[in-house]
C-alpha cells in the first residue's frame, strides 16, 4: 500500500478521473497519484521524492521503517506506465541527503534506471540534495526552461510567472461528509504552479501557512486535492483555515 492506500495492482488498472488544466497558457494534466503530465512536450513533473530518507534518519540514529523509497518508487512507475512519457523531470530534494543516491541499493537502482530507458530524466538540485545524483540515469542541474515554463525546486518570489515548484509540499483542508479531509494538492493560480510533494514520508504545508504568501494571486488560487482515484478541485476561498 502506499500513501494514497492503493496497492501497484490498484494503481496500474484503475483509470482516475484526472483534472485538466492550464499553466501560463500550458496545457497540463494532474494525475491523483501526484505527477504533472504536459501532453504538448510528453514530459513528466513530479517533485519532491525524498528518496532514502528513511536510511538518512537511520544514519543519525533514528530508525524508521526501511521501506519508504521502494513505495514510492512503486507510485512513480505506476505513473510512468500510465502516460509513457518522453521526459521525466524530478523538481528536487529527489533524495532526503546529499548521500541518498551514493548508497541507494542495487535493486532500487535497477528500477529507477529501467524506468529511466528510452526517455530523458532531468533531476532538478534541491536544497537537500543540492549538489546532483550519483550513478544514476539523467543529468542534475538547478533549473529547466522548456516548453514555455521554467521548472525549479523552490519558488521565486521575484517571478513566478510560468513556474512549476517544490519544496513547500502543499496540501489543504475541506470538509466531506462532516469530516475534515487534508490532502496534498496541486496549487495553481493558472500562472505559477506548486507541486504536491511525491514521496510517501513527506508531510504537507497548507496553503494558509505564512511561507505560502505573496507566491499566488489568492483571488485565482485553486487547489486540486489528490484522491484515492481522482482529483478534487477546489477554490482557495472554499478551503478551510
Amino acid at each position: 500500500m502506499n500513501r494514497l492506500g492503493l496497492s501497484p495492482r490498484t494503481m496500474l488498472t484503475n483509470t482516475p478521473a484526472t483534472e485538466d488544466i492550464l499553466v501560463h497558457g500550458v496545457a497540463a494534466v494532474c494525475d491523483p497519484l501526484g505527477g504533472l503530465y504536459l501532453p504538448e512536450t510528453g514530459m513528466l513533473v513530479v517533485s519532491d521524492l525524498h528518496l532514502e530518507k528513511g536510511a538518512a534518519f537511520a544514519r543519525r540514529g533514528m530508525m524508521l521503517p526501511p521501506y519508504d523509497t521502494i513505495a514510492t518508487l512503486n507510485i512513480l512507475a505506476a505513473v510512468i506506465a500510465r502516460y509513457d512519457p518522453k521526459i521525466v523531470v524530478s523538481l528536487g530534494d529527489n533524495f532526503h541527503d546529499r548521500r541518498g543516491s551514493e548508497f541507494l541499493p542495487a535493486d532500487l537502482r535497477a528500477m529507477i534506471l529501467d524506468m529511466a530507458r528510452g526517455r530523458d530524466w532531468i533531476w532538478i538540485n534541491g536544497n537537500h540534495d543540492p549538489d546532483g545524483t550519483t550513478d544514476l540515469p539523467g543529468i542534475s542541474i538547478d533549473e529547466l526552461v522548456y516548453g514555455g515554463l521554467v521548472f525549479r525546486h523552490e519558488p521565486s518570489l521575484i517571478s513566478g510567472k510560468g513556474e512549476v515548484a517544490g519544496h513547500l509540499h502543499p496540501s489543504a483542508t475541506v470538509r466531506r461528509r462532516e469530516k475534515y479531509v487534508r490532502r496534498p494538492c496541486f496549487a495553481t493560480d493558472g500562472h505559477r504552479l506548486l507541486m504536491p510533494a511525491f514521496g510517501v514520508l513527506t508531510g504537507g504545508l497548507d496553503l494558509n501557512h505564512k511561507a505560502m504568501q505573496g507566491i499566488f494571486d489568492r483571488q485565482a488560487l485553486v487547489a486540486h486535492l489528490l484522491g484515492r482515484d481522482r482529483i478534487y478541485s477546489v477554490r482557495y476561498g472554499n478551503l478551510l483555515a
